[in-house]
């Protein structure tokens, strides 16, 4: 089985392959260039493992939140790949991708992981182990930095690129919660082919057509 999965919903590219028992991971920071270099980076990727497009069983790709545009570029990107090969597709939010970055070690605790949703908002949701495996909590959150101090309890591990917009807070609120440094704030490739591979053997994927983005932002917010 061999998989392919993106997430363009930050400024990294995060792919990520499997196949023949092996991991390829792939973490570069393309800031705005998402749209002219995604296409021939997979190409050149795919091309250095020697594969080719059509080996590929399975697509996955990360669903946001994040940014409207990055998100667009990457679920339209797996969406065209997908469907001409009539191929499945696994969507997974951006936040269930960065909840995995937390190291084992705080595997009790609560994860938070935070996006930087602009307009002083903040993209976040709650984790924790359940049964062995990482649940998530509660609702995908769009909330002010007023409301994420408030339902983040004491002794949370807290990770992603939201703490950069806040720190003056958390200085002033941080309540015995650990603050992960930069090397945790966004999705790595290796936890979004893990995730696909659950999905997957959970029957958690679809045909390309049903796969949408996650947005929290009001439908009036997201188009000028």
């Amino acid at each position: 089985m061999k998989i392919l999965a993106l997430d363009t919903s930050t400024k990294f590219l995060t792919l990520g392959l499997y196949g023949e028992e092996k991991f390829y991971d792939y973490n570069i920071d393309l800031g705005r260039k998402h749209s002219s270099l995604l296409a021939p980076t997979i190409k050149r990727v795919i091309g250095a493992l020697g594969w080719k497009i059509q080996e590929i069983d399975y697509f996955a790709c990360g669903l946001g939140p994040g940014s409207f545009t990055g998100v667009r570029i990457g679920v339209s990107t797996i969406k065209g790949m997908a469907f001409a090969k009539n191929q499945p597709v696994v969507g997974i939010s951006t936040l269930d991708i960065l909840a995995r970055n937390a190291p084992k070690e705080f595997s009790r605790k609560e994860i938070v992981p935070v996006l930087d949703a602009r307009r002083g908002l903040l993209y976040y949701s709650i984790y924790a182990k359940v049964n062995s495996r990482l649940r998530r909590m509660i609702p995908y959150r769009l909330a002010t930095k007023k409301k994420f101090f408030k339902e983040v309890r004491s002794g949370s591990i807290i990770l992603g690129d939201g703490l950069e917009c806040c720190l003056e807070e958390l200085h002033r609120n941080s309540k015995g919660m650990t603050l992960l440094d930069k090397d945790y704030w966004y999705p790595k490739a290796n936890q979004l082919v893990r995730l696909a591979q659950e999905r997957i053997k959970e029957g958690k994927f679809c045909d390309s057509s049903k796969i949408k983005p996650i947005y929290l932002y009001p439908k009036e917010c997201q188009i000028r």
